[in-house]
């Protein structure tokens, strides 16, 4: 298996990951410009990238997510939940569902509160194992914080919906596994993000405050002051939504 992260505007995380002995890989949440580099180092590593995927609709940047798909020719993935939401055509992912490359499997891991459509992404090598090695948890679980989930203008509601996502799908995962977030320290769509841009299930449970919350305090929490939006998110939605 190889694998790459891609530190990129707003304080975002890219990934590049995939098998070299079938020669797949998937690119996830690029940031628009830096198509470039995804189609460079899929030449550099001889593989074909075979999904584009977006963990969510991003609101604090321009995704360059379907526009890398298109010069591919190869699917650009959301959930499903986006059917109503997404004014063109994409790849549906739904919770489950698994993804082939070959010895790296990809499950994907619905995981509603930051936003309705947030997916985590939970990779196995089969070279290594057949447990779970790593999960890409995209803007629902930084390190040192959870997503802010309020951009849907129903703070209460998705933050009860993220505490439940937090805990049946991620916090129920081995202690070693690894974390690798959608953002760092200086992004918008979060607080208190820490600038180190992985961690393992475990150490996030001993030292992420919101991890230890029950359900009615992490609402509170996550509520009592929401920070400003992310600035020209609606302008960013409606570009990463539009036909």
């Amino acid at each position: 298996m190889f694998f790459k992260q891609l530190a990129t505007k707003e304080a975002s995380l890219s990934y590049f990951f995939g098998c070299a002995t079938v020669a797949k890989a998937v690119a996830v949440d690029v940031v628009a410009g830096d198509e470039p580099w995804f189609i460079d180092e899929a030449k550099k590593a001889g593989v074909s990238i075979t999904h584009v995927i977006d963990t969510h609709v991003h609101a604090d940047h321009y995704s360059g997510g379907r526009k890398l798909a298109q010069m591919l020719g190869v699917p650009y993935c959301l959930h499903e939940a986006d059917r109503s939401v997404v004014k063109f055509d994409f790849e549906p992912l739904r919770d489950g569902q698994k993804l082939d490359l070959g010895n790296v499997q990809v499950e994907v891991l619905h995981t509603p509160g930051h936003t309705a459509d947030s997916v985590c992404l939970l990779v196995t090598d089969l070279r290594r194992g057949g447990a779970p090695w790593f999960v890409v948890t995209g803007d629902t679980l930084f390190v040192g914080a959870v997503g802010r989930p309020d951009l849907a203008g129903r703070e209460r509601e998705m933050a009860g919906q993220l505490y439940d996502s937090l805990q049946a799908k991620l916090l129920g995962l081995p202690a070693d596994l690894e974390i690798y977030p959608g953002h760092q320290a200086g992004s918008a769509c979060g607080v208190g993000l820490s600038g180190k841009p992985s961690s393992t299930i475990g150490f996030e449970k001993r030292w992420n405050p919101a991890l230890s919350m029950k359900r009615e305090d992490f609402v509170a929490e996550l509520t009592r002051e929401i920070p400003p939006r992310p600035a020209d998110m609606d302008r960013m939605v409606a570009a990463n939504i539009a036909a």
